[in-house]
């Protein structure tokens, strides 16, 4: 692995559009599912990886995380310098901007690495070497404290945050998938697979998990179309509960509500060689 010190950050630079409230679904899962782990951490120090030419999505991470972490620090790295002189003027009291890249050029070891719309640009065969190097740079657990360890969140979202799919991962290795949508946009489920991280986006093809798992989906919603008079939101929950029959859905109706569904990572994951 590279020094943290080196003075080539790694990786390319990114098309850096973003908007505000762009990722408001990830960092609202985040603090949900998994605002316990920030609390418990004694330095809950989160990175907005390649948050782009503005600095709003680290600026609504900060605010977002600290509804459940009063304690949390955003840190936001990029690697293009110009933006990061052009945050520096946001910069207060728990948010930072540094110059980097997949090094994570921080003294401390991350709580939390939110790296969304960052992998799209690269090849599939490139993920999972990314994925290790950031993972290495998590917190390591404490089991002493009941810390779980540092997070990896890194996904892909439509311009105005309608669409996302995103993998969560911990110092081991890949956990879950994480679907949310805006219902009121949403035509069919499998409306998402052009939202799926790289390492996905190409596995939607016939005797792929991914692929009959959205194949699953769409069945479910069209036969709770009759759900549909009570509001899109009871005919996603609907969709969801009868999937919950043949896949490994993680979490339960309160976040259903919200147009998500998390699955088991061992259930999407690819199983033919790219």
């Amino acid at each position: 692995m590279a020094s943290r010190t080196q003075s080539r950050p790694v990786g390319t630079v990114t098309r850096g559009t973003t908007n505000p409230n762009r990722l408001r679904r990830m960092d609202r899962w985040i603090a949900a599912a998994h605002g316990r782990r920030l609390r418990r951490a004694d330095d809950a120090v989160a990175v907005d990886l390649g948050y782009g030419a503005a600095p709003w999505t680290a600026v609504e991470l900060l605010q977002r995380l600290r509804t459940v972490a009063p304690h949390a620090r955003v840190v936001g790295i990029e690697i293009e310098p110009a933006r990061v002189e052009a945050a520096k003027p946001y910069e207060r009291e728990g948010l930072h901007f540094r110059h980097g890249g997949f090094e994570i050029p921080l003294p401390e070891r991350p709580v939390l690495i939110r790296a969304a719309n960052v992998l799209r640009q690269y090849d599939e065969d490139q993920v999972a070497a990314v994925w290790e190097r950031l993972c290495a740079r998590l917190a390591p657990p404490a089991p002493a404290s009941g810390f779980a360890g540092g997070l990896l969140v890194e996904g892909t979202c439509d311009e105005i945050g309608r669409r996302h799919v995103w993998v969560a991962l911990d110092t081991s290795g890949p956990r879950t998938v994480t679907f949310a949508t805006r219902l009121g946009s949403l035509d069919r489920p499998s409306d998402l697979a052009e939202r799926l991280p790289k390492v996905l986006i190409h596995r939607n093809v016939p005797g792929e998990p991914v692929h009959a798992f959205l194949r699953d989906f769409d069945r479910a919603w069209a036969a709770a179309a009759p759900y549909a008079s009570y509001g899109a939101r009871q005919r996603w929950i609907r969709a969801v509960r009868d999937l919950t029959a043949d896949w490994p859905v993680l979490d339960g109706i309160s976040r259903w509500r919200q147009g998500e569904v998390t699955v088991g990572w061992e259930a999407l994951a690819p199983r033919t060689s790219s």
